[in-house]
């Protein structure tokens, strides 16, 4: 009889062993969940929407003019613009890359979900048309639009079109400029110097004066430095920012999951490129509340007692360290 038990235990698991068999060797695998790394995995990058799609929207003409707008801006706003004279000649996919759809390109990919927002530099609540007049006066170095004005309708809605499958308040995976790791040391303008000229001179020219179209009314390569380049007011003078774009974007050919820059080399070429004579803005009315400055924003006074100098080519991590410590005592 015991004999009798074991046998049937050993029926009843061989019976099991070949069901589960039977129920999984049909089963196809589960595919890998890939996490999205900021450089090297397009997997769930942000992509924007197929441009044929535009017709359908009762807005077109506007939405198709905005991305017209953004492609070739000194034709209409630069100093032989069509429409206005307003702008340096630079075109905004010169740093917004691909009419602004380029995954890690400077894109306008979370601009719509997450706007209107308040914004430390100027102190308050910002809307679209804010920002975009902060990028004429600041990148393209001229004058606000009109807001109410055929070309900053056009531009809003463009922008709103390439971001209106996002979700209101979410920034996608792959929006804006990839932020670089800071470096233990300052960024070096003499390292940077001979990036520049290995690698960038060739289409930004030896002086950064970039190099203009055959119309001679826009920028094929746009300048980096000088009178008709970005002011100490833009993003891209803030090193970080300058180093992440070119990071995933620069030199040509280089793309975020194939970057031809080391993070070093990002860094110093950005230390570099910013230390050279370009325009000024009046920035007085920048950063009410002195605290909220970025850790690269180089110009005083700040809050953490570090000088301008640092705030500018770093090293960054102890002041981020000092800011921690700073937020730390505030709390307790």
């Amino acid at each position: 009889m015991r004999y009798l038990k074991i046998f049937l235990v050993l029926a009843l698991l061989i019976t099991v062993a070949i069901t589960v068999f039977n129920t999984y060797k049909n089963t196809p695998l589960a595919e890998p969940k890939l996490e999205a790394n900021k450089l090297n995995n397009t997997t769930d990058l942000w992509q924007a929407p197929e441009e044929n799609l535009i017709n359908q929207e009762a807005n077109a003409s506007e939405i198709l003019y905005g991305k017209e707008l953004i492609q070739n801006t000194a034709l209409y706003l630069g100093p032989k613009g069509s429409v206005k004279s307003i702008s340096n000649g630079m075109n905004c996919q010169n740093c917004h890359l691909e009419a602004g759809t380029k995954a890690w390109g400077n894109n306008y990919a979370a601009v719509y979900s997450t706007y209107p927002k308040f914004r430390e530099r100027s102190g308050s609540l910002e809307t679209i048309p804010k920002r975009v007049n902060d990028c004429f006066e600041r990148s393209l170095n001229g004058q606000a639009l009109d807001t109410q004005s055929k070309e900053m309708i056009a531009i809003v809605s463009y922008i709103k079109w390439l971001g209106s499958g996002i979700i209101k308040g979410d920034k996608p995976v792959g929006s804006g400029i990839i932020e670089l790791a800071f470096l233990d040391r300052e960024a070096s303008t003499e390292k940077g110097q001979v990036v520049y000229e290995s690698k960038c001179q060739s289409c930004h020219q030896a002086n950064g004066e970039g190099l203009l179209s055959s119309d001679k009314k826009s920028y094929a390569f746009p300048p980096l430095w000088g009178k008709n380049s970005y002011n100490d007011g833009a993003g891209l003078y803030r090193l970080s920012r300058f180093a992440g774009y070119v990071k995933a974007n620069m030199p040509l050919g280089a793309s975020h999951n194939a970057p031809i820059l080391t993070d070093e080399e990002a860094w110093d070429v950005a230390a570099f490129v910013n230390t050279q004579a370009r325009p000024s803005k009046n920035l007085s009315k920048d950063w009410p509340n002195i605290a909220g400055k970025p850790i690269d924003h180089p110009f005083g006074p700040f809050a953490d007692g570090f000088s301008e100098k640092q705030h500018k080519l770093g090293p960054f991590k102890p002041i981020k360290a000092k800011r921690a410590e700073m937020k730390k005592n505030k709390t307790t």
